[in-house]
């Protein structure tokens, strides 16, 4: 993008923000439904910086514009705000203050904030104002000063919801509902609203195409303890899925009726609160006789926790997955012996072509992350079509990608050595984050543990040598549905979310080498019963994710034996449950790639 386009759109900001009396004003990346990815019509934060990555916020005051962003957007966000006159912050960096801590520093210019409280959650919303009411800093939450700014008015996307019929969902949206409201009421609640396009897409068993890799759908929801609402758009809900889901007890409402229907929320509604997944316009409409229980939402901690049917159908979309990336990896290596140098974009194509193939496709999960060599170390690399990189028969190339089916979500990493002779600095770099890897598949703990108390496993190797990497090891993944969901991760911050059986869970420790290459290996895994002793329940992991891992990147030297063990175990099953969908001359391939390691 011509980088003068984003110095007109602050510009003309800076006079929408003068009218109103506004100093600074916050753009968060996220929608009036908190989505992690909008869909294009709220893409307001890039729209204003260019800066296209998943977490960011930009603020833009009269003389000044700066985008906050994390360690994984480091590189692009330099790269992407280039001749934009906005700074980049480095978010969690000893001299990096936070936006409240910006504005407070800068307190003799600015002294009103603005944001629009439909895109901002109620958590972050309260928290901005708390920090800077001590200051005499008002804050203004209900002014959207970017929508108006477009060169075209924007229009929400009017694809329809369809069923996620019971034999992929396991529960139906009946059984869900009453499940939710024995949750409630255990937490003291008997209410909900719910604004996170994942959790109406599970409640009520309806996917959607509105959102980019996200199978979900534009809506609200509300529950009380006599009733259920689905809130959505006229048209977006066909005939017959609507009487489906009249059957179950969900009545259809129009979009923008949610506001007025808290507004309505009587005395006897107790609401279940939570400010994380609540945006803050919403949560300012409900009536202060209405009881409030502040908790993370029910919604979200009752999706983690997988059925036996959704646990069967995530087995069978990874070992479909195994087959196509098996298959894509064959035909890379082809290409590359063949002489050829595809570009970083056209495998992700390519890669996505393979999954298609298999059953019950719908999409890639995320878009590709395809880094050759020093653009391995970008953590979240876009390639872009005309820009991106040639891969040859040399260096490392780091393979981030996943595909949505309809029994399953997949998200799988892979570093591979496209010559099969990486330098020694490289397998050492490559075996001590497999070493993390394997400790987190391998883990045996408690009942009652929470990520961050396995995160150190991932590290520990690493920290040895003094070396790390900034993004956390594990994140939950949706059945179907969005690739990033909660409430449990794994990773060094403090999240009290504990680690129940039946939730899924990344295992993706890294490495990056600015400049050279990036290392990252990626598995799903399942928590899992391990042994019940005097002690108490302990559980377990199972890798669901069956693709081979590379023998040339490692350095068995520096393994144990229970390592080795783990490894080999771990080919041995790719290959047992992938081969058999091969032809004999990908099977044979597959063997050579799964043989085992030797100390």
């Amino acid at each position: 993008m011509d980088k003068q386009i984003i110095i007109n759109r602050l510009s003309r900001l800076r006079e929408s923000m003068k009218k109103e009396g506004i100093d600074a004003y916050i753009i968060p990346s996220s929608d009036h439904h908190l989505s992690e990815y909008p869909p294009q019509c709220w893409k307001d934060r890039e729209w204003i910086s260019s800066f296209n990555g998943s977490a960011g916020t930009v603020m833009v005051t009269a003389d000044h514009a700066g985008l906050w962003t994390d360690s994984r957007y480091f590189l692009q966000g330099s790269e992407q705000l280039k001749g934009t006159t906005i700074e980049l912050y480095k978010m969690g960096m000893p001299a990096t203050p936070t936006i409240p801590e910006y504005i407070r520093d800068h307190k003799a210019t600015i002294r009103r904030v603005g944001f629009f409280g439909k895109s901002m959650s109620a958590a972050e919303a309260l928290g901005t104002q708390n920090a800077l009411a001590p200051y005499g800093i008002e804050v203004v939450w209900n002014k959207d000063l970017i929508a108006p700014l477009h060169e075209e008015p924007a229009t929400l996307p009017m694809f329809p919801f369809y069923e996620q019929p019971l034999k992929y969902a396991g529960m139906s949206v009946a059984d869900k509902l009453s499940l939710l409201r024995k949750t409630l009421l255990a937490d003291g609640a008997n209410s909900c609203i719910i604004t996170m396009l994942d959790e109406i897409a599970w409640l009520f068993n309806v996917r959607g195409t509105d959102v980019l890799y996200n199978p979900v759908g534009i809506a609200y929801g509300l529950v009380t303890p006599k009733a259920a609402y689905i809130y959505t758009m006229e048209g977006k809900i066909p005939a017959e899925l609507q009487a489906s889901l009249s059957e179950a007890g969900v009545m259809v409402r129009t979009y923008n009726d949610i506001y007025k229907d808290v507004t309505g929320l009587t005395a006897e509604e107790v609401v279940l609160l939570d400010n994380a997944r609540t945006n803050y316009a919403l949560f300012k409409s409900i009536p202060a006789h209405t009881p409030r229980v502040i908790k993370t939402s029910a919604i979200t901690r009752l999706k983690a926790i997988k059925n036996a049917v959704e646990v069967e159908g995530y087995r069978k979309a990874m070992q479909r997955d195994g087959v196509a990336l098996t298959r894509f990896f064959i035909w890379l290596e082809k290409v590359l012996n063949a002489g050829g140098t595809p570009s970083e974009y056209e495998i992700g194509v390519k890669l996505a072509e393979f999954r298609a193939q298999g059953d019950l496709y719908v999409s890639d999960s995320f878009s590709t992350i395809c880094g050759y060599n020093g653009n391995g170390a970008i953590v979240h690399y876009s390639a872009q079509k005309d820009s991106c990189k040639r891969v040859e028969k040399k260096g490392i190339l780091l393979l981030d990608s996943g595909g949505q089916y309809r029994d399953g979500t997949t998200d799988i990493t892979r570093t591979v050595s496209l010559d099969g002779n990486p330098t020694a600095r490289q397998k050492a770099d490559y075996t001590r984050v497999l070493k993390g890897h394997i400790a987190i598949a391998r883990a045996i703990f408690p009942q009652g543990t929470r990520g961050s108390q396995l995160d150190i496993l991932a590290r520990k190797a690493l920290w040895d040598v003094c070396q790390n990497y900034g993004h956390g090891t594990g994140h939950g993944v949706g059945h179907f549905l969005n690739v990033h969901e909660g409430p449990q991760n794994i990773r060094m911050d403090e999240n009290p979310a504990l680690l129940e059986l039946g939730c899924f869970t990344s295992n993706e420790p890294g490495l990056y080498i600015a400049g050279e290459y990036g290392i990252r290996i990626e598995n799903l895994i399942l928590c899992v019963p391990y042994k019940e002793t005097e002690f108490g329940s302990f559980y377990a992991f199972d890798t669901l994710t069956m693709c081979y891992l590379d023998n040339n990147l490692v350095d068995v030297s520096l393994m144990t034996p229970e390592e080795i063990k783990w490894y080999n175990d771990y080919q041995s099953q790719v290959y047992a449950e992938v081969s058999p969908s091969l032809t004999a001359e990908e099977s044979a391939w597959l063997k050579a790639k799964t043989a085992p390691l030797s100390a």
